[in-house]
């Protein structure tokens, strides 16, 4: 893969090299000290992959990504070396279509390759989402709920790329006495989880929290998925995480959690497919659809990265399909009644 680095610390740098060098399909086509040289750097070539520092002279992380993600998009990993002081920008970012956040690996800290690990990790799974490949087989169709008592309204959520700004504004548009319990799952690891459910709790002003092994969706609670395990509903309504399927490149997976919705849920529900690349969440989606669920994807004109609604339209997942500010009305109208 072809990987450009933009950070303005050597030091910094230099880590990434050394774990970009445990890998040797891995080229470092060129390197930025801010985020105006990327910019420039990524017009003349751009590369498979930038590794994107968020806090630089001249221009930083968040507006490079914006400006990239405009004018030449590929895919975009911010790389941090202080996550908890700087979680608004991190989530800035992925509104802007970043992929994925880490920290930035520590030289001279114990065994180099388990430091190099996680960056590899996101790295190889970027690599099949880039390609639009899944290692995963399809899963079989859900069967038919079986009968059991009903449920109150729940809105079933999936974002990926440029998620948490749509999540932002889709939450901000309802109201805090929305009828009907919702369900986020958006791709981001779990260090950061806590700090996306805050961040949006105070950018939309509704609460939102992790949602918790064992509990059941409820009216008036927002719960973001909040580990590397999938999250799914079980027959009795309570929410579970799993680490099957294990070969699921999505971790939290969309399509897992949507296709548990479509076989178990037993009241009113409403899928929605917003922004990401690839197409976790397509599938599950149609899912829905074929249990007779209202399912919504977001438009492209609307969208940050037009990837996985992209690819419900063209598998006729999405019952309609609607821009983003067009989403939290036609919610209230189905929950309203």
């Amino acid at each position: 893969m072809k990987i450009a680095i933009v950070n303005d610390m050597p030091l910094a740098v230099e880590a990434l090299r050394r774990t970009l060098a445990f890998e040797p399909d891995h080229q470092v086509v060129w390197v930025a000290g801010n985020g105006a040289e990327a910019v420039q750097h990524c017009a003349e070539e751009t590369p498979d992959l930038i590794l994107m520092d968020l806090i630089m002279p001249v221009m930083d992380g968040v507006e490079a990504t914006r400006r990239i993600m405009a004018q030449t998009p590929c895919a975009i990993v911010i790389v941090t070396v202080d996550r908890n002081q700087n979680m608004h920008r991190v989530f800035e970012a992925m509104g802007h279509g970043a992929l994925d956040v880490v920290d930035t690996p520590a030289l001279g800290a114990g065994d180099p390759r388990e430091a190099a690990a996680p960056l590899l990790r996101k790295i190889l799974n970027i690599g099949w989402l880039i390609g639009q490949q899944r290692n995963a087989a399809p899963r079989p169709l859900a069967s038919a709920p079986c009968v059991t008592p009903q449920r109150p309204g729940l809105v079933a959520i999936g974002s990926s790329a440029g998620g948490p700004a749509a999540l932002e504004v889709l939450l901000k548009s309802l109201p805090r006495d929305f009828p009907a319990a919702i369900v986020l799952v958006q791709h981001v690891d779990q260090v950061f989880a806590a700090g996306m459910a805050e961040w949006l709790s105070g950018a939309s002003g509704l609460p939102v929290r992790l949602a918790r092994e064992g509990e059941t969706p409820q009216p008036g609670q927002v719960l973001l998925a909040g580990t590397n395990h999938h999250i799914r509903l079980l027959k009795n309504g309570q929410l579970a995480y799993t680490a099957e399927p294990v070969n699921e490149i999505y971790r939290p997976s969309i399509d897992v959690f949507f296709e548990s919705v479509a076989r178990f849920w037993t009241g009113d529900a409403v899928g929605v497919l917003l922004t990401g690349m690839g197409r976790d969440g397509a599938q599950g989606l149609k899912t829905m659809r074929q249990q007779h669920f209202l399912t919504i994807a977001q438009d492209q004109y609307s969208s940050a990265v037009y990837g996985m609604p992209k690819a419900a339209a063209a598998i006729d997942a999405a019952g309609e399909i609607r821009s983003l500010e067009r989403i939290g009305p036609r919610l209230m109208e189905v929950f309203s009644k």
